[in-house]
């Protein structure tokens, strides 16, 4: 269920079109992170290096899901948002529940502290998600907008950065502080930071959290975010043959 919003980050009031983030992936991946995408017709995914899900750009259309089979092959496992049912031949292999929540009063703030990460800094990036499980994070997905982190002796101790993008919108991930180093404000600072060049492209930011992370949801509500909706995330596999529908 959707949550009406009135959205005004920064003190200024703004109307972005929340229709986008009913189908954020699909948005992204034909708006502006369209030169990421591996699309056939009705069906489009990132690079598996990148963000291992797919979308449907009518999960109630059994076209996209004959677009999304022939672009994935069969017997492929696939992980796809926003999906409650699948098709006849398609299993349910396993999948989580969130929680998508949106600026609302969010002061963005840069962190002079903050250094920009690249793909130079992956190895140091993949073993902070390691020992902080902030969520998915592959060899490229620094590639998908601005990660910033914050480094302590040279160590890099705490991040966060920008991953889907869609019309009005971006979205906040990966925000993870090393344990030895919580409760310092770090990941509040960096989630500011990333907010503030958001907010300077004239967009509005969004993140996602597992609806089990309590300690998270509460974080983000605490500085200016609000819950707009519940999600749930599927990973499907596809039918074992080529047959069914062609896509159109």
């Amino acid at each position: 269920m959707a949550y009406p919003i009135d959205v005004r980050g920064g003190g200024a009031a703004i109307t972005p079109n929340t229709r986008h983030l009913d189908n954020a992936v699909w948005a992204a991946l034909t708006g502006p992170h369209i030169h990421f995408a591996e699309r056939l017709g009705r069906a489009a995914r990132y690079p598996a290096d990148m963000y291992g899900f797919a979308a449907l750009a009518d999960p109630a259309d059994p076209a996209a899901w004959a677009c999304l089979h022939a672009l994935a092959g069969p017997s492929m496992t696939v992980r796809v948002k926003g999906v409650e049912r699948v098709p006849s031949g398609w299993e349910v292999v396993g999948g989580g529940r969130g929680v998508q929540l949106v600026d609302v009063l969010l002061r963005p703030e840069h962190a002079p502290e903050a250094v920009r990460l690249g793909l130079g800094d992956v190895p140091e990036i993949l073993e902070l998600v390691a020992r902080t499980r902030p969520g998915p994070f592959l060899a490229r997905t620094v590639e998908l907008g601005t990660y910033l982190g914050i480094r302590q002796q040279g160590r890099l101790i705490a991040m966060a950065g920008e991953r889907l993008r869609l019309p009005g919108w971006t979205e906040i991930s990966a925000v993870c502080t090393d344990p030895a180093h919580r409760g310092r404000g770090l990941a509040t600072r960096l989630v500011r930071a990333v907010a503030a060049g958001i907010r300077e492209r004239g967009e509005t930011p969004f993140l996602h959290a597992a609806a089990a992370n309590k300690t998270a949801i509460r974080l983000y509500q605490s500085i200016g975010f609000t819950l707009r909706t519940r999600t749930r995330i599927l990973q499907v596999r596809t039918p074992g043959t080529d047959g069914g529908p062609r896509p159109s």
